[in-house]
């Protein structure tokens, strides 16, 4: 089985630090990620995807990230069920993020490239480096 999932987006919101009972940070996250392709309009669609990190990286990524932020996330999709208030049955799917990557660098003077945390530098960030776009009609998609 293999359940991996890596995203390059920008964050829609400040992460949002939470602790379990028992202790355990846990930072909730929303990465818009655009879609590789155009609409019949010209117009490129946007997916936001929730995202949680937990431990360590969840007290760094409250700290250090922002709004705006364009980061890398590496995880694995996770589904889960609940029943709401009303009574009815839920589903929720996230990310749980085991790696976050910082892809840009701060805008304020106080979390400079040289202050941030040595196990998540800033990187620079070139989308050529993950190929050239391709166009593709709403004919070609068999959906």
């Amino acid at each position: 089985m293999f359940n991996k999932v890596i995203l390059i987006g920008r964050l829609t919101r400040d992460p949002e630090l939470r602790h379990t009972p028992q202790g355990t940070p846990v930072a909730s996250i929303t990465v818009a990620v655009d879609r590789p392709f155009t609409t019949k309009e010209g117009q490129r669609e946007t997916d936001f995807i929730d995202v949680v990190v937990w431990q360590k990286l969840a007290e760094t990524v409250a700290r250090v990230l922002t709004k705006g932020r364009l980061v890398m996330v590496e995880g694995r999709l996770q589904i889960r069920s609940y029943t709401d208030k009303e009574g009815q049955k839920r589903r929720v799917y996230e990310v749980v993020g085991e790696n976050v990557r910082f892809l840009d660098k701060p805008k304020n003077a106080g979390l400079a490239p040289g202050n941030l945390p040595d196990e998540f530098p800033a990187v620079d960030f070139d989308p050529s480096d993950f190929g050239t776009e391709i166009e593709i009609s709403d004919e070609d998609i068999p959906f």
